[in-house]
C-alpha cells in the first residue's frame, strides 16, 4: 500500500520551484532552438535582412487591408510554404503560432458570433443564435491574426537577432530604440539564467513541500534578490561596454548585400501586396 502511494507523494511535492525551473528551461531551449533555425540553410535565411523587414511590413499591411478571405488564406498558405522551404518544421511552426491565438483572440471574436446582426447560422441552447455574418467576422479576425503572427514569426525565426537590429538601423529606426531592444533581449536571457540558478540552488536545500505562505515568502525574497542582482549587473555590463569602446550604438560584423534573388523576392512581395490590396 505504501509503495502504491509513493508516486503520488512524490508528485505532490512538486511546487512552484519545479514548475518555475521547467518554464525557465523551456524558454531557454526555445530561444536557442530559434537561433539554430536562423543559421540553417533555407530560402528565407539566404535573403537580406533589410529586405525581410520591409517584406514583413508590406505583407502585414496586405493582410490588414485585404477584405477577401481567400486572399488572406492564400497568404497564410504561402507562409506555411515559406516555412517548409526554410527548413522549419511545420508542426513546430504551427504550434508556435496557434498556441495562444485561439485563447486571446477568441475572447474578442466570441461575442461577434452572437451580437453581429445577420441571418441565423445555428441555434444554441439558452436562446443563443450564431449569425452567418458573426461567424464570418470571427473567422476573418482569427485568420488575420494567425497570418500576421505567422509572418512575424517567420521573420524572427529566420533572422539572427544582431541582423534584425542592424536592419532596423539601416531603415533609420532611432538608435535609442534599437539599443533598448538589443539590451532587453540579452538581459532577458541573462536574468533567466540567474533565476534558473537561484531556483535550482533553493530546490537543492528544500527537503519538504512548502506551505502556501512559505512559497509566497520565498517567491518575494527571490524576486527582490533577482532585482538587486540585475541592477548591479547592468551597471557592471555598461562599464564593461564603455571600456571596450561603446559610444551609444552597437556595431556588428554583418555586411548586408542585395543580390539578384533578393531583388526578385522583393518584386514578388510588392506584387503580392498590390494584389491583396487591389483585390479587396
Amino acid at each position: 500500500m505504501s509503495q502504491l502511494a509513493q508516486p503520488s507523494r512524490l508528485k505532490s511535492r512538486s511546487g512552484f520551484i519545479e514548475r518555475t525551473l521547467i518554464d525557465i528551461n523551456n524558454t531557454l531551449e526555445q530561444s536557442l532552438f530559434a537561433e539554430k533555425i536562423a543559421h540553417k540553410k533555407g530560402l528565407l535565411q539566404a535573403l537580406d535582412a533589410r529586405l525581410k523587414v520591409i517584406a514583413m511590413l508590406m505583407l502585414l499591411l496586405a493582410v490588414s487591408l485585404s477584405h477577401q478571405l481567400v486572399i488572406i488564406a492564400g497568404l497564410y498558405t504561402g507562409a506555411l510554404i515559406l516555412a517548409a522551404v526554410s527548413n522549419i518544421s511545420l508542426g513546430f511552426f504551427i504550434k508556435r503560432v496557434w498556441a495562444f491565438i485561439p485563447f486571446f483572440t477568441g475572447i474578442v471574436a466570441l461575442p461577434a458570433l452572437f451580437i453581429t446582426p445577420g441571418p441565423a447560422l445555428a441555434h444554441l441552447p439558452l436562446g443563443l443564435v450564431i449569425t452567418r455574418t458573426g461567424a464570418l467576422t470571427a473567422l476573418f479576425l482569427l485568420l488575420r491574426v494567425g497570418t500576421s503572427v505567422s509572418m512575424a514569426t517567420l521573420f524572427v525565426l529566420t533572422t539572427p537577432w544582431n541582423s534584425v537590429l542592424k536592419a532596423l538601423g539601416v531603415l533609420h529606426v532611432p538608435d535609442v530604440l534599437i539599443l533598448t531592444l538589443g539590451m532587453t533581449y540579452r538581459y532577458i536571457h541573462l536574468l533567466l539564467h540567474l533565476a534558473n540558478d537561484m531556483f535550482l540552488s533553493r530546490k537543492s536545500r528544500i527537503l519538504r513541500r512548502l506551505k502556501g505562505t512559505e512559497e509566497r515568502r520565498l517567491m518575494a525574497a527571490t524576486s527582490g534578490i533577482l532585482l538587486g542582482k540585475s541592477l548591479q549587473l547592468s551597471s557592471e555590463v555598461y562599464l564593461a561596454m564603455e571600456s571596450r569602446g561603446f559610444r551609444g550604438y552597437p556595431h556588428t560584423m554583418d555586411r548586408f548585400q542585395m543580390r539578384w534573388f533578393d531583388w526578385a523576392a522583393g518584386l514578388v512581395v510588392v506584387l503580392l501586396t498590390l494584389l491583396a490590396i487591389v483585390g479587396r
